[in-house]
């Protein structure tokens, strides 16, 4: 047998076949197991079985292990551990471990890392006796490192803080009674159920006493919006409106406020629903605003009166009324809605065909139509469209009150009182006179008592005095009044008459035909009469037209054949005189060139001339220019040589120096002019020490007279 060979990071995992003692000197029994962890070679005995190669665990300040004791025992660290005892082995303790064969690995746990700004909630935390304590919430924040010992889990990971800015806040409720520090520093005590609110800017990390929170954002709200908001403490319920920017208290709530699904619909149709034929239906459609259809709830209810109508909001929980007149926003409180109308509509009137929350004060028109019997049994149906407007005092309550109690006014002012008005009169208690309150009433009362030939005749004028009716003069009146809810008809035009029975609606046709075939008639024969008056008119002033243009065309003929005589005596004079105008004009044109031949060339004899004597002018200031310049330089020349020599002769005597010449003067002339002649001056003429030195060079034409003193 082999030796096993035991590297560094592993153990040897063996097995006692039956009672030995190891060479350790540790007695082992039969089947227990035990670990080898001396490095090199090992050779196991006969009463030992290897049951495999066991390789440690390298643990890094990420990594540890979780470990479970299979029996009671004491592990590598010199501690005492029980069967079922579970415990991490981080790096702090070893940097490789090799579990025991009465240890058992459950998993390997990674470092849990909490960065600046994040925390979290471990549950079951292990206490100071190293056990868990079941139940027992601990809040770590960071930036903070840990194992998650045996035991512990974290509530919902890893959370990051919550940041607020300025216009954020949190509402927080308390769980468990705990001790708040406010961000001044005051220490406030919080019972459970207690509810606060914590304004931006500021980082939050709630402790395991607070229990539920929810994050709030201040709302911004400009001019003319709002939102309902509800107190959750008494239950009230109030409207904000802007401009501003509304944060939610600790104890408010937002608001939903809903309104009748009859109402939504009217706000989203702009104030009206109805037919898509009734007349008032378009003018409601310019005010109809997309907001309507994807409404928050939470926001307040404005609506947009259009100009010149009223519209009444009503305050259920104060039973209280206002009317609001446009153009003006209505803006609903948490307790208000609208008074809905059910208006009358279409030809002829129908109940409820308009529904709105407009009234609109006019001028505006009311159209219908009636059947109405003459005295002779005619019945007729008559179009008819009134002129109508409310007149109201704005600020009186009386006056605007009165707009609104009549529901359905066109059809009180319209239709006669059958059963359908009876009930609604009845239900609203309405002051309506039953005899005044219906036009078509009064103007079939007007009606009866006439035949259809005067009704047809004056129709209009029996209408209107039948509605207006007239005052003790005589006069026909000029408006209607309904003191109940002060409408007031200015005036009717009657639209169109139509019989309703067919023979008789056929006769009055056939009358209007003939009526019209005789009137087509006559106007076909005056038209027929004034076509031959014109005719015959026509060929007169045609005679007169040709007599006159003939005698025109004779005049014209006469003028020509005098035109012909003079041209045929140009003609004859014409050639001959042309001909010798030709030879004169030819002599005068050679001429001309020959006198312009000779000027020519006196012109071109002169430039060659001029130009001869230009070239030599010029020739000769160039020569006297050049003898000019040959004699500066050699005048410049000859000065610059006699400077030179200046100059040359005034640097020897600097270089002598005035004590050497001095010196030259009082000596013999003999030395003198041995000295002078050593120094290569020449032609010198050298007087005794009391007198100047005088020093000229014929041959240079220089004249040299530095003073010398004595």
């Amino acid at each position: 047998m082999s030796p096993h060979i035991i590297s560094p990071g592993h153990a040897l995992r063996l097995r006692a076949t039956q009672v030995l003692q190891t060479s350790s000197g540790e007695t082992r029994a039969t089947g227990e197991e035990w670990l080898v962890r001396d490095v090199g070679a090992y050779l196991p005995g006969v009463f030992e079985e290897v049951v495999s190669m066991v390789k440690a665990v390298t643990l890094t300040p990420k990594l540890a292990l979780h470990i479970r004791a299979i029996d009671s025992y004491t592990d590598q660290f010199g501690r005492k551990r029980h069967v079922g005892d579970e415990w991490l082995v981080t790096d702090e303790d070893t940097e490789c471990y090799i579990p025991d064969v009465t240890e058992e690995v459950v998993k390997v746990v990674r470092l849990t890392v909490l960065k600046p700004r994040q925390y979290c909630v471990v549950v079951d935390a292990v206490g100071k006796d190293g056990r868990p304590q079941l139940g027992h919430r601990e809040l770590r924040c960071g930036p903070l490192t840990f194992f998650l010992q045996p035991g512990e889990r974290l509530e919902s990971g890893i959370k990051n803080a919550l940041l607020l800015q300025s216009d954020e806040a949190i509402v927080v409720t308390a769980q468990e009674e705990l001790d708040d520090i406010l961000p001044n520093g005051k220490k406030v005590h919080r019972s459970p159920g207690d509810r606060w609110m914590l304004n931006g800017p500021m980082d939050y990390i709630p402790p395991i006493e607070v229990g539920a929170f929810q994050t709030r954002k201040a709302i911004p709200l400009n001019e003319n919006e709002g939102i309902y908001v509800r107190d959750v403490q008494t239950g009230q319920v109030r409207s904000v409106l802007g401009p501003q920017a509304y944060m939610l208290k600790a104890n408010e709530e937002l608001f939903e406020k809903t309104l009748v699904p009859l109402v939504e619909d009217i706000l989203k149709k702009g104030g009206g629903i109805g037919d898509t034929n009734i007349r008032k239906m378009a003018y409601f459609e310019s005010f109809v605003d997309d907001s309507y259809k994807k409404r928050d709830k939470t926001r307040v209810i404005t609506y947009r009166c259009p100009n010149n109508c009223a519209v009444q909001v009503y305050n259920y929980a104060e039973k209280t009324a206002r009317v609001v007149f446009g153009p003006d926003l209505v803006v609903l409180d948490p307790h208000e809605t609208f008074n809905v109308l059910f208006l009358s509509a279409g030809k002829p009137k129908k109940p409820g065909a308009l529904i709105t929350i407009c009234l609109m004060l006019g001028p505006d028109f009311i159209s219908d139509e009636l059947v109405v019997e003459t005295s002779d049994h005619a019945r007729l149906k008559v179009a008819l469209a009134m002129n109508n407007y409310f007149t109201v005092k704005c600020g009186d309550a009386e006056s605007e009150a009165k707009l609104f109690s009549v529901p359905d006014f066109i059809g009180f002012a319209c239709r006669e009182v059958g059963e359908e008005s009876t009930h609604i009169l009845h239900v609203y208690s309405s002051p309506f006179n039953l005899v005044s309150c219906s036009i078509a009433s009064k103007i079939r009362g007007a009606v009866a008592g006439i035949p259809f030939e005067k009704f047809h005749k004056y129709s209009s004028e029996i209408i209107r005095a039948g509605v207006f009716g007239r005052d003790e003069h005589g006069k026909l009146r000029d408006q209607l009044v309904f003191p109940a809810n002060n409408l007031v008809i200015t005036n009717i035009d009657v639209q169109s008459i139509e019989p309703v029975d067919q023979q008789m609606r056929d006769s009055l046709s056939k009358s209007v035909q003939m009526a019209i075939e005789i009137s087509t008639k006559s106007i076909e024969r005056a038209a027929q009469h004034e076509a031959k008056r014109t005719e015959q008119k026509a060929k007169g002033e045609l005679e007169r037209q040709k007599l006159q243009n003939e005698k025109e065309a004779e005049e014209a003929r006469c003028t020509l054949l005098e035109l012909q005589a003079v041209a045929a005596a140009v003609e004859s004079s014409g050639q001959s005189k042309a001909e010798a105008q030709a030879r004169a004009e030819r002599l005068l044109i050679e001429g001309q060139s020959a006198i312009e031949l000779a000027e020519l060339k006196a012109e071109a004899a002169r430039i060659e001339t001029n130009a001869e004597l230009d070239c030599q002018t010029r020739a000769r200031e160039a020569e006297i220019q050049f003898l000019k310049e040959q004699n500066e330089l050699e005048t410049s020349r000859a000065r610059e040589l006699g400077n030179i020599e200046v100059e040359k002769f005034s640097k020897t005597v600097d270089c002598i120096g005035q004590s050497t010449i001095s010196t030259i003067a009082k000596a013999g002339p003999q030395a003198k002019m041995q000295l002078l002649q050593g120094l290569g001056i020449q032609n010198t003429l050298i007087t005794d020490g009391k007198t100047p030195l005088n020093v000229y060079q014929a041959s240079q034409g220089t004249l040299l007279s530095p003073p010398l003193a004595h």
